[in-house]
């Protein structure tokens, strides 16, 4: 009686422990895509997207946001809370800038709606990833080898511009970031779960800021894929 008693209670600590993990996660998720949200608007807004469109800086904020993608996951154990929080918000304000070219390409009616519906896929995904009782890391293998393929076969379309293989990627690109969306929710939860609330309040922040990243770029980029099918062109 006293030891299922006692099972109850720690299964009780990690459950509350994941949900205080999940919500910070979400808390610098959401100010990560607030932050790329307003910066889109206002560049696009003030003419600059323009401008660096015709400009070798676009690719250049694109190999600066790689880079610290890159660097941030690499060194993530090794840098200070306060520079994983500063590596996080500069990719945010840099993703803003590249993503300001789709007001440029579509409407503004048709962007605020396909961010509408990925955020219901998004977070009918989460829900899913967070109640289920299956184990996803297979799920997620079996996506990071979709992504792996949907990057290649973006690159090859480049120069063979098939619109055939480019709604193929669109549509096997939102099947694999409604697949990791569920998969990272899920393996954040287990953080929470596996006792990083008691590792100190750096820890706390650094997890949480590695779990935002992963899901808002499920996101962003499930919101890009989204965007082919329902953005209505400006032309």
């Amino acid at each position: 009686m006293y030891e299922q008693a006692r099972q109850i209670t720690i299964a009780q600590a990690r459950q509350e422990a994941s949900s205080i993990f999940l919500a910070k996660v979400f808390n610098w998720m959401a100010i990560g895509l607030g932050v790329t949200g307003v910066v889109a608007y206002f560049t696009a807004a003030s003419g600059l997207a323009q401008i660096l469109m015709a400009s070798p800086l676009f690719f250049v904020l694109i190999i600066a946001q790689l880079g610290m993608v890159f660097y941030l996951s690499a060194r993530i154990g090794k840098i200070q809370a306060s520079t994983a929080t500063a590596l996080f918000t500069g990719y945010s304000v840099l993703n803003g800038l590249t993503l300001s070219m789709i007001f440029l390409a579509y409407t503004s009616s048709s962007i605020a709606g396909t961010f509408f519906i990925t955020a219901g896929m998004f977070g009918a995904m989460a829900i899913y990833g967070m109640v289920t009782k299956r184990d996803l890391s297979g799920l997620g293998s079996f996506m990071f080898m979709g992504l792996i393929g949907v990057l290649i076969a973006s690159v090859v379309n480049i120069f063979l511009k098939s619109s055939s293989l480019y709604w193929a990627i669109s549509m096997i690109g939102v099947l694999v970031f409604t697949g990791l969306t569920a998969y990272d929710i899920q393996k954040i939860k287990r953080m929470g779960e596996e006792g990083i609330m008691a590792q100190g309040d750096s820890a706390i922040r650094k997890g949480a800021i590695m779990g935002a990243l992963a899901l808002y770029l499920d996101f962003i980029n499930l919101f890009l894929m989204l965007l082919r099918f329902f953005g209505g062109s400006r032309d």
